[in-house]
């Protein structure tokens, strides 16, 4: 019997039915012949590649298998990831090649016996395979002119002032700190915008994907809303995904990046501090206090920030910055209805614990307005 012969049997018993017997003879027969190893590797690539052309990158594909299997998947299709770039890691663009410089490689034996590999390598193929079709990313067009280096030490030095700001014990020193990393990353992003209307250069808007994960998303997806609102991008919910999709221009999309991230961290610390105060007094309602907390610290911190967004451009509407500024609205707005020509409006329910939510809405007048990068 040849390998490419086990494999085919193994897949048709296996990836097309859902129950644990067929997943077993799949594994018996993989796990038994040994030589169809590298084909077994080889279809696997092909099944990543196929992914990739419905849409998705290595980062979602990751998420996603994060959240639906386990610690044994994640690292096979790492992997599998790193096999299939290999001598390729540039060509789909800057955010791709730094996704792959984010995946840390495991060992290839996992130190597991052949039965359970095998079926673990089935049950990923079989997620892999079931991925839908989703929105393909445009990668945003850099004006020419535009120097990589430059922009990398600026994002190096914005991520420092937010590190340095959430992690000193000293409110007055976090409140600079943050301070000054939001005025470098709207003077970043002016700049890029006014280099790009004086060159005449080809700048476009792009997207990129943000984990939005249980619990409590619909909050979180409107917190992200809010933040891609105030840096002059557009954000559109996934929530069978678990992702949003985030249009707008390089330099936006990455303070979009960090301010959300940032905004997490400080949410979950202030909310498990004013839940733990709750819990002393005798309340036991951890779940709907949770829910209204972080919905109360979404709206609030989408008030704040629209606000900040709005004296920012009033302070720097001088000159051909405006025009520019507007441009750009429109390239969003017009790029977002190219991606999603059809979008529906969600609510945020379960917000019934009145303490939660004026708890939430305090942590977030206490919040500071800027944030490192997510982490891998």
């Amino acid at each position: 019997m040849s390998t490419s012969s086990t494999v085919e049997r193994a897949f048709t018993a296996a990836l097309y039915a859902e129950s644990d017997a067929a997943l077993d003879t799949g594994a018996s027969l993989l796990a038994a012949d040994p030589a169809c190893d590298a084909e077994l590797g080889r279809r696997g690539e092909e099944f990543v590649a196929a992914a990739w052309r419905r849409g998705w990158q290595p980062a979602d594909v990751v998420r996603i298998v994060r959240r639906d299997l386990d610690d044994m998947h994640v690292r096979l299709l790492t992997a599998l990831i790193l096999a299939e770039h290999e001598g390729d890691r540039a060509s789909r663009g800057a955010r791709w090649a730094a996704q792959l410089d984010e995946l840390e490689e495991g060992p290839h034996d996992l130190r597991t016996d052949r039965f359970s590999r095998a079926t673990a390598v089935l049950e990923l193929y079989r997620l892999l395979l079931r991925l839908p079709s989703i929105e393909p990313l445009d990668p945003p067009r850099q004006p020419a002119g535009a120097a990589a280096p430059q922009e990398t030490r600026m994002l190096t030095r914005i991520r420092g002032l937010l590190a340095k700001a959430e992690a000193t014990g000293f409110p007055e020193e976090a409140e600079a700190l943050s301070a000054k990393a939001q005025e470098l990353m709207a003077r970043h992003s002016i700049d890029e915008a006014l280099l790009a209307a004086r060159t005449h250069a080809k700048d476009a808007p792009g997207a990129c994907r943000i984990g939005v994960e249980p619990p409590y998303e619909t909050a979180k997806a409107v917190l992200l809303d809010a933040v891609a609102g105030a840096n002059r991008c557009r954000a559109v919910w996934n929530e069978a995904l678990c992702f949003s999709t985030v249009v707008g221009f390089e330099p936006d999309l990455e303070a979009v990046e960090l301010l959300y991230t940032s905004l997490l961290v400080q949410a979950t610390a202030a909310m498990t501090k004013a839940e733990a105060a709750q819990r002393a007094g005798g309340r036991k309602r951890t779940k709907t206090f949770r829910q209204s907390f972080l919905a109360a610290y979404a709206h609030r911190i989408g008030d704040r920030l629209a606000a900040v967004a709005e004296e920012q451009v009033t302070t720097a509407a001088e000159g051909e910055l405006l025009p520019v500024l507007a441009a750009r609205d429109v390239a969003v707005t017009d790029h977002l209805d190219r991606m999603f020509p059809e979008t529906v409006t969600t609510r945020v329910r379960g917000i019934t614990d009145e303490a939660g939510w004026h708890e939430g809405a305090a942590a977030a007048d206490r919040a500071q307005v800027r944030g490192r990068r997510p982490l891998p």
